[in-house]
């Protein structure tokens, strides 16, 4: 008896705080299972001895109702609720087949599901979004997102665009450079969290994107075991992606997946919801061409009007590719200047990440790249932006931008990127320096970039923030001395020390970065660069910890390290690699600066 009460309590209470309208939809189904609960506890009533049990009168009658109630039940499902559901059914149809909906059709029906305001709408959206997770067959999901879809459209049009505090925005919205992301959930390669991890033919994971590069590059051995790839196919590893999902809707973190072996997953599609997302789309873009005037900048309407696209940017690539074909990104480059950033801080927020959020679908990449006075506005947001929090996403949409390999070089030429990307490095909090620091990671994947980074001062920037960000700032050096040449390597020298400690103390990829940057520094710097690496206290005894407990590329590296070491004590003219030894002459000795090192 007590499991079939808990189980009438769990129902009624889903009932009270799940989604109005997936209720509504599945009226007869709830319907029926109270019936079955109901008479489930009518048999259990019959054969309970009440008899038996010292109750007085008035219990013992309250036992016998609830008895006889429990057997006359049946199963009623309101004629109001049906004929409101076959509505709500109705209008879903007209949105698939592009009849925008009557609002006054849409306000009784919302009024009657008593969701009368827009917060009383993203809770329902929330609820719907919540509800997908509970079910397990895909047309009863499309169904929901269809319902999504619907309740997203009626939000902007019937109560219109709402902004919420900022304490609560900042609490809500996280990208994955503000948290500290596990290490399985990494990829080897790019370092950033795995979006679609697969498995190569030796047994190690990496992000689809990451490895592709690789292989397309010319590549045939594994990137972190250094063994010959014998096939080079991509094994989707789907129960680390379920565990990353899991993970990052836990951390609120957006999280997509387009496609997979050429199925879309880890999204739905319907017919109704694409069509409820372009009409959004098209209502909200067509409110913003009513500010023509960028001195309208402080309106409030405004400022909530480019939040919900904001808002719908974030949810799906269907909502990304749909904002952008309704011609939202012209118009939202207009309050990306410095004015606008100085009458309403909050307006350049949310228009800077509107863009990000765009960004993030890869054809919508050329379309900022492309559109008129986008990349610059973006540029400037990051050298002048309001707030810590517009720079801070501002650096994340170059980030974006630089996945693209012929933008990564555009961006890469701009002396206003690369300075503003160093700036913010050195100066901003935490958040916003990591989103920089991952672009400039991003950007010094090319070799021609590497040489305006060097120019601009990466590489002393990421000697002065190892100690705050000892993983992104090793990484930034692996890749600035290894493609900088031997500039960036006498750039370098300043920061052994610090590089010696990240071999000591740092994380498990922090420890192997740094191996690699000092044996590339060794080989191409020469004896100095050596004599410096042996000055560390206690660095050989460090070396052989990270060949007896580091990961296969760290061990390799820390053995590269401790026999290019043992050589120059030896004395010998020659610097050992992996595999081959490489002869120094007089002309590739690095001059380096011996006093006023940093430590």
């Amino acid at each position: 008896m007590y499991i079939v009460l808990h189980q009438i309590k769990t129902l009624i209470e889903d009932c009270i705080k799940g989604s109005k309208f997936s209720l509504l939809m599945q009226v007869e189904t709830v319907a029926d299972t109270f019936h079955i609960l109901t008479r489930e506890l009518s048999t259990l009533l019959d054969i309970f001895p009440v008899q038996e049990l010292d109750l007085n009168h008035d219990l013992f009658e309250l036992v016998i109702l609830i008895r006889k109630q429990c057997y006359e039940s049946k199963i009623v499902v309101g004629k109001e609720e049906r004929e409101l559901r076959n509505d709500v059914v109705l209008v879903i149809e007209r949105i698939k087949n592009e009849i925008v909906p009557d609002k006054s059709n849409l306000a009784e029906i919302f009024s009657r599901l008593e969701i009368r305001d827009s917060s009383s709408c993203r809770a329902e959206i929330e609820a719907l979004e919540e509800e997908i997770q509970n079910w397990i067959d895909e047309q009863s999901k499309s169904e929901i997102v269809a319902l999504i879809g619907l309740v997203r459209y009626t939000k902007c049009v019937l109560f219109g665009a709402s902004t919420p505090s900022p304490s609560k925005e900042i609490q809500r919205r996280k990208q994955p450079s503000e948290v500290v992301v596990p290490a399985d959930y990494r990829c080897p390669i790019s370092l950033e969290l795995m979006q679609d991890p697969v498995v190569v033919a030796t047994g190690q994971t990496y992000d689809r994107d990451s490895i592709k590069l690789w292989m397309d590059s010319g590549h045939n051995t594994c990137p972190k075991t250094g063994q010959k790839l014998t096939h080079t196919e991509l094994i989707p590893n789907l129960a680390l992606r379920n565990m990353i999902a899991i993970w990052c809707r836990e951390q609120k973190i957006p999280f997509e997946v387009e496609y997979v072996n050429g199925k879309l997953n880890c999204r739905l599609t319907n017919k109704a919801a694409l069509k409820a997302t372009k009409m959004t789309a098209l209502f909200l873009v067509d409110k913003l061409k009513y500010h023509e005037d960028v001195s309208d900048s402080s309106n409030e309407d405004l400022n909530g009007v480019v939040y919900e696209l904001r808002v719908l940017a974030k949810t799906d690539s269907d909502s990304r590719a749909c904002i952008v074909e309704s011609g939202a990104i012209p118009l939202l480059v207009r309050y990306l200047s410095i004015d606008v950033g100085l009458h309403n801080p909050s307006l350049q927020v949310n228009v800077v990440t509107t863009i990000l959020n765009l960004s993030i679908l890869e054809a919508n990449k050329t379309r900022i790249m492309e559109t008129e006075g986008a990349l610059n506005g973006v540029v400037e947001v990051l050298q002048f932006g309001a707030t810590w929090e517009a720079k801070a996403n501002a650096a994340a949409t170059l980030f974006s931008l630089t996945g693209v390999a012929a933008y990564r070089k555009r961006l890469g030429r701009k002396t206003r990127v690369v300075s503003g990307l160093i700036q913010l490095a050195r100066c901003g909090p935490v958040g916003a320096r990591r989103d920089a620091l991952a672009a400039i990671l991003h950007m010094a994947a090319d070799r021609e970039t590497v040489g305006k980074l060097v120019e601009g001062g990466a590489v002393e920037m990421a000697v002065e923030v190892m100690a705050a960000l000892q993983e992104e700032a090793v990484a930034i050096l692996e890749a600035m001395v290894k493609r900088g040449g031997l500039v960036a390597v006498a750039v370098a020298y300043a920061g052994i020390k610090k590089l010696g400690v990240a071999l000591r103390e740092g994380s498990e990829r922090a420890r192997e970065s740094a191996a690699a940057t000092l044996v590339t520094m060794c080989r191409k710097g020469g004896s100095e660069i050596v004599a410096e690496l042996a000055a560390i206290p206690g660095v050989e005894r460090v070396i052989w910890e990270l060949m007896a407990v580091g990961s296969m590329r760290g061990r390799r590296k820390a053995a590269t390290l401790l026999r290019i070491l043992r050589r120059w004590a030896a004395g010998l003219n020659g610097v050992e690699s992996e595999g081959f030894t490489t002869t120094l002459t007089s002309s590739s000795i690095v001059v380096v600066p011996t006093s006023n090192l940093v430590a």
